[in-house]
């Protein structure tokens, strides 16, 4: 993370004293770096510029407003999965010709809002669904543009709580289904299948299964014949949450892809959200207590599972590091963990981890994607602020949530 980093024994972000931004920004809250996201994004591009795709934000890593424009200034669509997210997007200004809604459960009232605000692309991810997007548009005497995603039955080897790719996983359509159904598809006059969507999972880091994705796609457009507008690819880029984790090798994957739709004449999607996000943002939490257990301490944070929900939903690990460093251990184990009545409300334990007191702030780090957007106001905490450094300034981008609105509620 090159913007967060310590200058001498301080935690900064961008040009911006981590430990000052905690002080008067209260804790618990989300700090991110501007000029990480824009070159995470920028990188990206750079390495699929052969293909020239469009790049869709995957909005559920991070939906937050100014981020979403910051993206969309930049040139990037967005891959929404509910209609909340798709008036996000379209509010923070992103076009709607550069918009894919993806999602299983679409319900008819989002349909006709997608259909109503004319984005590029709705990915189906049943029959059903397809026949009601017809049933729409017929009223409206108008033709959509659909896409169909495929489970293309492949593991991304990835955990289990994130994959998406294989058969008993509840999103998209078979092989075999799609198959059967695409005779059906030519019947539905309102509709029109431009594009086919895959998407295997998330946090992957090898290139070997999207490999696989190519082959199977490749196959079956050339069994049935297509001629599409556009294939998405989706995303699930992975990134270094441990010195363990080697990312996917995005140049060689993107020399895979050339070479497939160099066959196609069509447009590709891609639909990062991790990759972009990830690793430009901090949660920093105060220590409010240290306490003595049986056989390791407990230090006990001002966060909880419910403003950062990664751990104990995927078992995820994300380095705490602190603000400010000593050179001086605490012998033995210590464990991280958050105040809300639940046993899963911790977020790492450590062996010899530098000395650290009570009112001291530490900082989850890697937490942009997948942190705010999954925060809850589990035991009746409000959401806490969300605050977005640019060099030597910081603003909020979303405050701390009202209590007494929220109780009021």
């Amino acid at each position: 993370m090159p913007n967060i980093r310590y200058v001498s024994k301080n935690l900064f972000i961008e040009k911006l004293s981590v430990s000052n931004i905690g002080k008067k920004g209260g804790t618990p809250l989300y700090i991110y770096s501007e000029n990480q996201i824009k070159e995470n994004y920028i990188k990206f591009v750079n390495t699929f510029k052969k293909i020239k795709p469009l790049v869709c934000f995957a909005a559920k890593s991070n939906s937050n407003l100014s981020i979403l424009r910051s993206l969309g200034k930049l040139g990037a669509g967005a891959d929404v999965v509910s209609v909340g997210e798709l008036l996000k997007a379209l509010k923070a200004g992103i076009k709607a010709n550069k918009i894919v809604f993806s999602g299983v459960g679409k319900t008819e009232e989002e349909l006709k809002i997608a259909i109503n605000k004319k984005i590029l692309l709705i990915n189906c991810e049943s029959e059903s669904e397809a026949k009601i997007i017809n049933k729409i548009a017929k009223k409206s005497n108008k033709k959509v543009s659909i896409g169909f995603r495929l489970n293309p039955d492949i593991d991304a080897k990835t955990h289990k709580k994130i994959s998406t790719g294989k058969a008993n996983n509840k999103f998209g359509i078979s092989i075999k289904n799609f198959y059967f159904f695409f005779k059906e598809i030519k019947k539905l006059k309102n509709i029109k299948l431009d594009a086919l969507s895959v998407h295997i999972g998330s946090q992957i880091l090898t290139d070997v299964p999207y490999k696989k994705v190519l082959t199977v796609l490749s196959k079956l457009i050339k069994n049935l014949d297509l001629n599409l507008k556009h294939i998405d690819l989706g995303g699930g880029f992975g990134i270094n949450y441990s010195k363990k984790d080697k990312p996917i090798n995005l140049k060689r994957y993107s020399n895979l892809v050339h070479s497939f739709s160099k066959k196609l004449n069509c447009k590709i999607i891609f639909e990062p959200g991790r990759s972009i996000v990830g690793n430009a943002g901090i949660l920093v939490s105060k220590i409010q207590y240290i306490k003595n257990g049986a056989n390791k301490k407990f230090v006990i944070l001002d966060a909880g599972m419910n403003d950062f929900m990664r751990p104990a939903l995927y078992d995820a690990q994300h380095d705490i590091i602190p603000v400010i460093k000593t050179t001086k251990k605490i012998k033995g184990i210590i464990e991280f963990v958050g105040p809300i009545c639940e046993s899963t409300c911790k977020f790492g334990k450590y062996k010899n981890y530098q000395k650290i007191s009570e009112n001291d702030f530490v900082a989850i780090a890697n937490v942009g994607a997948y942190g705010a957007s999954l925060s809850s106001n589990y035991n009746t905490r409000p959401l806490i602020p969300e605050i977005l450094v640019n060099k030597n300034k910081f603003k909020f981008i979303r405050k701390k949530q009202n209590l007494l609105k929220l109780i009021s509620a």
